[in-house]
């Protein structure tokens, strides 16, 4: 079996966090995450769990999402889903395990995952169309920032209003309200399907900018 490398102080994992992450800082908010991030890597290393592992758990739960859409238990599958999906990079790092094939890994299961989640909201009677069109919108946003990135452009701090955890954010409040029986979830998706149209153009005008 392989032996692990040897475990990384909170400083280092916190330097080399920023690092893959375009030199981001790791105060308020993402210095919290940053510290649940490594208990949870050490909870893991103990236990010899994987980062692919983590990612196949929330591709696992995504499905779950996808199957119990018109269940409460879809709501608490997402957030098991994103949080597995924001851990494993985590712990990739703190197991210092971070690879190319864990990063495309993860990058497929981000898509996948994505698919899933707004199937569910078909399934409560989001129609097709429109979660197609919202699944299209954000995985050519995310294929932008990962090619002008391939194409060595380091400075990817970009942040748009409608990031992976707010998409999923708003699905799981769809879920919500759609258990409550509240009114306008249609009209909700709509707004923030042009919400997500003007990130991934905020996107290209940034590429563009970086690559003329």
């Amino acid at each position: 079996m392989e032996r692990l490398k040897p475990l990384i102080t909170r400083e280092q994992f916190k330097d080399r966090w920023s690092e893959l992450h375009n030199a981001a800082p790791t105060t308020g908010i993402v210095g919290r995450w940053l510290a649940i991030s490594y208990r949870f890597g050490l909870l893991c290393t103990l236990l010899r769990i994987t980062p692919n592992v983590l990612t196949m758990l929330g591709l696992i739960s995504a499905i779950g999402v996808a199957f119990t859409a018109q269940s409460p238990w879809a709501i608490a599958l997402i957030v098991v889903s994103l949080f597995f999906d924001g851990i494993d990079g985590s712990v990739a790092i703190f197991q210092n395990r971070a690879s190319n094939w864990g990063a495309l890994l993860d990058s497929v299961v981000d898509r996948i995952s994505e698919a899933l989640w707004l199937y569910a909201l078909y399934v409560i009677g989001i129609p097709a169309y429109l979660c197609i069109a919202l699944w299209l919108v954000a995985s050519i946003q995310e294929y932008m920032r990962a090619r002008v990135s391939s194409l060595g452009v380091k400075d990817l701090g970009l942040v748009t209003f409608t990031e992976r955890p707010v998409r999923a954010s708003f699905i799981f409040i769809v879920l919500i309200a759609w258990q409550l029986d509240l009114p306008g979830i249609e009209i909700a998706t709509w707004a923030f399907l042009g919400a997500s149209l003007f990130s991934a153009i905020s996107v290209m005008r940034f590429a563009y900018s970086r690559l003329r």
